[in-house]
């Protein structure tokens, strides 16, 4: 994989150890730079990766060179080896004990794919003038963990990450397995209530997935070795408050490779998807449904709507179940945010049973995902309508709304 630049690695001394891996892996130019040095070195390198070697006190320059890394364009990954302290929200933490020699080379190539696709949908965006800009959002706040334990420092865990991002709960293996199927998660927490077999087991499994090799992986216990083919798997034992900081900047460089997968998409479909969601915009799905009403009502066959409303007082739960149903929905069927938060999907070809069955089963899955507090689910208010022979694309969508007010009421 090209580089696109040398790699920094900054230190206090000339030439720290695990520079080693990186000339073994051919991953040159390396460049030296001592922590005087090393903002002016980013400025006029331009490099494609720095790495930090951290002491056991905090470097005082660290926290202004993750500031001025941040600031750059396309991404560029910060790498911090064997951190002490809490970490900026762009420091991927690498702890050196232990395990798999390739590790920081397979962490290294992981961020570098990240940097390549930034670097793709900026230039696509710049080749496509009627595309929709990068949108600025707070990648943290749109991640999604899935948090995976029956410990004690359950309940601390699941509120120290989802102060900072969406939880998905899972308090079995099988069960997180069903979550990682379904939805599109930026990052696993491995908490306690596990034995050892178990966890090497489904470690293993995730590895043997090509879906999940780049996926971060955090272990809250260091009684495995990180020796798996997993490129972003860590140890960060302590507190919850420090596994959740530490396990930020993992999470984070995750959720912005899904978003700029998700511009990539829509790059490609002619702006016609919400890089946000996954989902029509709304023009491009007024445009369609009117067309799918016309052809159900000349050709004959089934048509029906379901709006899933969220509570307005919980705006991640309306993001979530936005992106669930852009993932779950079948192909023949579409979907778009409305501008009250709801989501609008059409049904093609299928009456008002079998509608009800589906929205059953997209609603099901949106019941997991916390929000700071245990007891904040995003689980959606489902009205349905079925297309009458009487019935144009306005007027179902009268009647659908109807069905809402009556619902709530």
């Amino acid at each position: 994989m090209s580089q696109q630049g040398p790699i920094l690695v900054v230190s206090t001394t000339r030439r720290p150890s695990f520079a080693a891996s990186l000339d073994e892996a051919k991953m040159f130019p390396v460049i030296d730079a001592t922590w005087a040095d090393a903002s002016r070195a980013v400025a006029q390198l331009q490099p494609a990766a720095v790495f930090a070697a951290m002491s056991e006190t905090a470097e005082p320059g660290f926290g202004a060179l993750a500031k001025q890394i941040a600031a750059r364009q396309p991404y560029l990954p910060l790498i911090a080896i064997d951190p002490t302290t809490l970490l900026p929200e762009n420091a991927i933490p690498f702890v050196q004990a232990g395990g798999n020699p390739d590790r920081l080379t397979a962490r290294l190539r992981a961020a570098l794919r990240v940097r390549t696709l930034h670097a793709t949908v900026m230039r696509r965006l710049d080749d496509e003038p009627a595309a929709r800009p990068l949108a600025e959002i707070d990648l943290v706040r749109d991640a999604t963990v899935l948090l995976i334990g029956r410990g004690a420092a359950y309940p601390a865990l699941s509120v120290a990450l989802g102060e900072r991002m969406g939880v998905v709960g899972a308090l079995s293996i099988e069960a997180a397995a069903k979550h990682l199927n379904t939805r599109d998660i930026d990052g696993i927490v491995l908490g306690e209530g596990f034995s050892v077999r178990v966890v090497d087991a489904f470690l293993t499994v995730l590895a043997e997935d090509p879906r999940f090799r780049n996926l971060p992986v955090i272990l809250t216990s260091n009684e495995l070795a990180p020796t798996y083919d997993l490129a972003n798997l860590e140890i960060i034992a302590g507190e919850p408050a420090r596994v959740a900081a530490n396990a930020v900047p993992l999470i984070r460089q995750r959720a912005l490779e899904i978003h700029l997968s998700r511009t990539l998409r829509s790059i490609d479909a002619g702006g016609l998807l919400d890089p946000q969601t996954g989902l029509l915009t709304p023009a491009a799905f007024n445009r369609d449904f009117a067309t799918a009403v016309y052809h159900t009502l000349s050709r004959g066959g089934g048509l029906s709507v379901a709006r899933f409303a969220f509570d307005p007082a919980h705006p991640r739960a309306q993001l979530d179940g936005a992106r669930i149903l852009s993932r779950l929905m079948r192909q023949m069927d579409f979907g778009a945010v409305q501008p009250d938060g709801s989501v609008i999907v059409v049904f093609t070809e299928t009456d008002l049973r079998t509608a009800h069955m589906i929205a059953r089963r997209l609603s099901s899955v949106m019941r997991h995902t916390s929000h700071g507090k245990r007891d904040t689910r995003s689980e959606p208010s489902v009205t349905l309508a079925t297309m009458l022979p009487s019935d144009t694309a306005q007027s179902l969508l009268a009647r659908l709304d109807q069905e809402a007010h009556r619902a709530a009421s």
